[in-house]
């Protein structure tokens, strides 16, 4: 049996609903897919709820899981479609929002700022150039966001971001490359602004 897999007596106990198993599950993945939900760009409550719904998916399709994989991969694999759904939810609902809705919210009766941007010289310290990334990141296309906050930035194996998101390894490296180089040219973009 490969490490971390679950063996025949895992299994049943997790069939069984057995509290402890049930337990050990939580204890051990609620925290690494917190993280993941937040790298995904939701918020603390957002991202609580996604890991609440994860496991909820856990429990009613648990009889169906065979141990063909690592329990950690399923829950991830789990999480990727409710975040997906939660995006297309939330894409039909923003679709319909009117424009002036979204210019008022930025922008005061005069046409300034409501909020001004945050200005690129302060971005020196550690904090700030996480910051700059974050915001690169926010502008990848979603499969190579998903690929590099699971390969980059969690430090999954290379098989388990494929079996998630479902894709070859060949397109997964296009992905990480595509999404590094994109990452590359924003941060050198804010660079040469920041420079002026």
């Amino acid at each position: 049996m490969r490490e971390g897999w679950p063996d025949a007596a895992m299994i049943a106990q997790l069939r069984r609903r057995d509290k402890v198993a049930l337990a050990d599950v939580v204890n051990n993945h609620a925290r690494p897919l917190f993280r993941a939900a937040r790298a995904l760009g939701f918020g603390a409550e957002e991202a609580e709820d996604l890991v609440q719904d994860t496991f909820t998916t856990f429990l009613e399709t648990l009889d169906r899981f065979e141990g063909r994989s690592q329990i950690r991969t399923w829950l991830f694999g789990i999480l990727h479609r409710k975040v997906f759904e939660r995006r297309r939810a939330a894409y039909r609902e923003t679709r319909n929002d009117p424009i002036d809705d979204i210019v008022e919210s930025r922008f005061n009766e005069s046409g300034g700022w409501a909020r001004p941007p945050a200005g690129l010289d302060r971005l020196v310290e550690a904090k700030q150039i996480g910051e700059m990334i974050a915001d690169c990141a926010k502008r990848l296309p979603q499969k190579q966001l998903d690929v590099f906050v699971l390969r980059d930035m969690k430090e999954l194996p290379t098989d388990q971001v494929c079996k998630i998101l479902d894709i070859s390894r060949t397109n997964l490296f296009v992905l990480v490359y595509r999404a590094r180089n994109r990452l590359r040219e924003c941060l050198e973009e804010k660079e040469i602004r920041k420079g002026r």
